[in-house]
């Protein structure tokens, strides 16, 4: 028999296809959010759990609370700082996310911010979308090339290195810090800084391509906005926790950024109302991963790390 699964969020068609292929699925009505009460009474009976980085909130006492019928929870990420995974672990429940698949989806939007930012596509879409283009002239928003710039990322994990093989091929020179140094084969002639103050002081770029984790909450912050060349171009693909908003709109503001390209944000969707008054801001809203073959993958290895642990079997994507 399949197993049941019950999916907090809405999903595209073909991946409703995948999951239903090998789960009775449930769907949460529109409108759901995970928390105890009625909530639960709709989880009640499934074995499995899919649930949202975005959507969902898993903490000590939600964790608690989820009926004795769930085994495994999935979540439709990379990110997992949304579930309390020591948590989960008393309660006996396993904990999966989908690694990997995200990774070239992240990269090209990563690259897109650092694009957006750097030739400022806010203020030339809002000129053609406002009528008053009267066409080209020399001095007409002139940015900033990429070509021949450092770009330091931070967090060269799986995305910083899928973004560093592509700036490479935009001529940009490669610095990154990381909590480990990175073997030659993975680090492809990149220059490592083994403190995160070395890394800023030679960004002319800088990608925040890291996970939230109490060491990189509030990373980019007055101070180490303060150690970047004046004039660097930010950018954000990892997470919103890992800047201080209010420091990074002052920056921006004052000009000692010139911009900055941003795909996360603290409190979505509520974001900090300074970015939406600065035209060297360009914003997505969270779209990282949002490809139709991005989306159909993380499916799939929903599917594989669920059906496994449902066989007793070890699979790559267990957190927890």
């Amino acid at each position: 028999m399949k197993q049941s699964l019950f999916v907090t969020f809405d999903l595209p068609t073909e991946v409703r296809r995948i999951l239903e292929a090998s789960f009775n699925v449930s769907y949460a009505p529109s409108g759901f959010r995970l928390q105890p009460g009625v909530a639960f009474d709709l989880v009640q009976g499934h074995l499995l759990l899919l649930v949202s980085a975005t959507q969902d909130r898993l903490d000590a006492a939600l964790i608690a609370g989820l009926p004795d019928t769930i085994r495994a929870i999935a979540t439709y990420s990379v990110g997992h700082d949304h579930i309390d995974l020591q948590s989960a672990r008393a309660r006996g429940i396993a904990v999966f996310s989908t690694p990997d698949v995200l990774s070239t989806a992240c990269a090209e939007v990563g690259m897109l911010l650092l694009l957006g930012a750097a030739r400022r596509v806010t203020e030339s879409v809002d000129l053609l979308r406002s009528g008053n283009w009267n066409g080209w002239t020399p001095t007409q928003l002139n940015g900033t090339s990429l070509s021949g710039k450092v770009l330091g990322i931070f967090g060269m994990g799986r995305i910083g290195r899928e973004i560093a093989k592509r700036a490479r091929g935009f001529d940009m020179n490669i610095h990154y810090t990381n909590r480990l140094r990175l073997p030659p084969d993975q680090e492809q002639g990149a220059t490592y800084h083994g403190s995160p103050e070395s890394l800023l002081a030679v960004s002319q770029f800088l990608i925040l391509a890291c996970p939230a984790t109490p060491e990189t909450t509030g990373f980019l912050n007055a101070r180490t906005i303060g150690m970047l060349p004046k004039g660097a171009i930010v950018a954000n693909i990892g997470r919103g926790a890992v800047v201080v908003d209010e420091d990074l709109v002052s920056a921006l503001a004052s000009g000692r950024i010139a911009a900055a390209g941003l795909d996360v944000f603290n409190n979505e969707p509520n974001i900090f109302p300074g970015y939406s008054t600065l035209p060297n801001v360009f914003m997505l809203p969270h779209i990282g991963s949002s490809t139709l073959e991005a989306r159909q993958a993380m499916g799939a290895i929903v599917v594989h790390g669920l059906t496994a642990f449902g066989m007793g079997q070890p699979t790559p994507n267990r957190i927890a």
